[in-house]
């Protein structure tokens, strides 16, 4: 039995222009300072050189060293942009290509090439780093038709999910390769957004061993979905965890949907962590009855508090709900050894 490790602390929501929050190493002592142990890196944000992450483990051994004298280390490195890029339908070009170098703007066969190239630099840096998982989103082809209304053309979905296994079969491969997981965020927005997508997925990669799931409560709540059956059912897949919070409150005037209103007004929401619905006992009990050896990395999204205070009470709030998985079972003492013949005498079979 192992434990999970913790508390983690995903930077993307903190990286900022100003002091700590503008260096990877002045943030990494503001996060070790508030009580975190690790942090998740997400590769566009400046905080390291990608290209020579992929192509330098001497540059990858200076920075764990140097995290290492901070008191914090890598838990997964995150290409959540990129791998919004794999795949985009044309109705949001305009929207993504902001998600993607100048150069490449305008071009979405161009910018999907530097999305993949990308993701290829993303598994030889993991390797580097010494990582076995990498945090990522899978893009989406067929989001916008997510509602059958109008009704979808017979094989609409199963095309969409075919081009989208094709396009990241060689990615897969490639992490296969350097021996890293690669955990998709199940995200609204995203083709795969729950369990039912992603064993589409997975059936296209046809089973992909390095295919697997960052675990996220707080898109399961904004789905009504049931998130500890989830664990249940996908354990053997999920390779990350993000702990965010979120709520569902049933309003007469919106629903899951959200009536196109900001945040704050929608029905679901995220929220800091203790802040929502999340029974995050219940979830670390599972990780811990499924053995779940990696990391829990506070994501802080929230439509209300100030992300600062988010982080400084998320790192306890994790501390606190890590179970410290026990060697031996609690009726140990009363053991009595094995005795073969005393077990068939028992059965009344002698």
């Amino acid at each position: 039995m192992k434990t999970l490790k913790g508390p983690g602390l995903f930077l993307a929501q903190f990286v900022g222009d100003k002091p700590p929050f503008n260096e990877l190493f002045s943030i990494a002592r503001w996060a070790a300072d508030l009580g975190y142990k690790g942090l998740q890196l997400p590769t566009t944000a400046d905080l390291f050189d990608l290209e020579k992450a992929a192509a330098s483990k001497d540059y990858c051994d200076d920075i764990i060293g140097k995290l290492a004298e901070i008191g914090v280390e890598i838990t997964e490195l995150s290409t959540h942009i990129q791998g919004q890029l794999v795949a985009v339908h044309p109705a949001y070009d305009a929207l993504f290509d902001n998600f993607a170098p100048a150069a490449v703007h305008g071009n979405p066969k161009a910018r999907q090439e530097w999305a993949v190239s990308q993701m290829e630099l993303a598994a030889k840096a993991s390797r580097n780093f010494g990582l076995d998982t990498h945090a990522t989103f899978s893009g989406a082809l067929a989001w916008p038709y997510f509602y059958p209304w109008p009704q979808r053309p017979s094989g609409l979905v199963e095309e969409a999910f075919g081009e989208l296994a094709k396009r990241w079969k060689p990615i897969l491969d490639v992490f296969d390769q350097q021996g890293v997981d690669v955990a998709y965020e199940l995200h609204p927005g995203e083709d795969l957004h729950d369990g039912v997508t992603f064993e589409r997925f997975l059936e296209g990669v046809g089973n992909h061993q390095r295919a697997n799931i960052l675990y996220d409560p707080s898109h399961f709540v904004l789905q009504a979905l049931d998130y500890l059956a989830f664990i249940d059912i996908y354990h053997e897949r999920i390779r990350a965890f993000h702990v965010k919070d979120a709520e569902l409150q049933l309003s007469g005037r919106s629903g899951v949907y959200g009536g196109y209103q900001s945040w704050v007004d929608r029905p679901g929401r995220f929220r800091s962590l203790g802040d929502g619905d999340v029974n995050f006992k219940a979830i670390f009990s599972k990780m811990a009855q499924y053995d779940f050896a990696g990391w829990a990395v506070l994501e802080w999204e929230c439509a209300l508090k100030h992300p600062e205070d988010g982080a400084r009470e998320g790192a306890p709030f994790i501390r606190d709900h890590i179970i410290h998985v026990t060697e031996h079972a609690f009726d140990d003492f009363a053991a009595s050894g094995t005795d073969a013949a005393a077990n068939r005498r028992l059965l009344g079979l002698d």
